[in-house]
């Protein structure tokens, strides 16, 4: 009887260690007592990179002016006419991706192609310098008197991401804002799943001359103060599965007292089918 009891107690001990995720596996920003600009309440300054535009982003250009004459000629908008201004943009929240049928997509050279303008080259620029470029160009057909009437805003076209592996709602997103974080891009996700390794995120950044690997750790309050807290354009997340997902096993305590019980009763009947 007691050779029976060693491998029962073996194999729930098995199940015990390889159905368990701690907390400190799956809880985000936790504290490190070594860095006090992270302790709680603390005002943590992080580093927001200046983006520079690279191929296939969207941006919206939006040139006005308040010369009838001119907004004519080069089909612009009249800021005075609330009406007009934006009006393409006005459901842009309910619409999904609207800017990729009203945006202007940097292609292989760097350009885009603007009416009247024809092809700029704004990769590589970032959004004031492409802004400056393209008033630059439309202000020579104005003149020197009427050059203040003229109104360029450029901006990108939201922000696009990808999130693949071990999300709840895996796939491309396109979110209308200016600014996102690492945390709000998980959120648009679902969050991950259990099984996620939270310690080791990959993030796939591109930039001018290609594209670069950075591993993140979403277990330290650190990542607050890296550079790629802040999701940019084109991004692609992928959080890698825990080995514990090969057992197959349970994570809550329901499921594993399940798998405890399940084992036991088998155990017992094989005990009793071989005396």
């Amino acid at each position: 009887m007691f050779k029976t009891k060693i491998p029962v107690l073996f194999v729930l001990c098995s199940l015990l260690l390889t159905s368990c995720i701690s907390n400190k596996r799956i809880t985000y920003l936790q504290k490190d007592k070594r860095d006090l600009s992270l302790a709680d309440d603390s005002l943590i300054h992080y580093s927001l990179p200046t983006y520079r535009l690279q191929f296939n982003d969207i941006v919206d250009i939006q040139m006005k002016t308040t010369i009838p004459e001119m907004n004519a000629v080069f089909g612009l908008s009249n800021p005075a006419e609330s009406g007009v201004v934006n009006s393409q943009f006005s459901n842009s929240q309910g619409t999904g991706d609207i800017y990729y049928m009203t945006g202007y997509t940097i292609d292989q050279d760097g350009n885009v192609k603007l009416p009247f303008l024809g092809k700029l080259k704004i990769m590589g620029l970032t959004l004031d310098e492409a802004e400056q470029l393209v008033t630059k160009k439309l202000s020579v057909y104005f003149a020197k008197n009427a050059q203040d009437q003229l109104f360029v805003r450029v901006k990108l076209g939201g922000i696009r991401f990808s999130t693949v592996g071990e999300f709840k709602k895996p796939g491309k997103y396109v979110v209308l804002q200016d600014r996102m974080t690492i945390f709000e891009a998980i959120a648009y996700s679902g969050d991950m799943t259990l099984e996620a390794k939270r310690g080791r995120v990959i993030l796939l950044r591109q930039y001018p001359e290609g594209t670069r690997i950075h591993v993140l750790d979403l277990n330290k309050r650190s990542i607050i103060k890296s550079p790629y807290y802040f999701i940019q354009p084109n991004d692609q997340l992928y959080a890698e599965p825990m080995r514990i997902r090969e057992f197959g096993t349970g994570f809550s305590a329901a499921s594993i007292l399940q798998i405890v019980v399940t084992s036991l009763t088998a155990i017992a009947l094989v005990i009793n089918l071989t005396r």
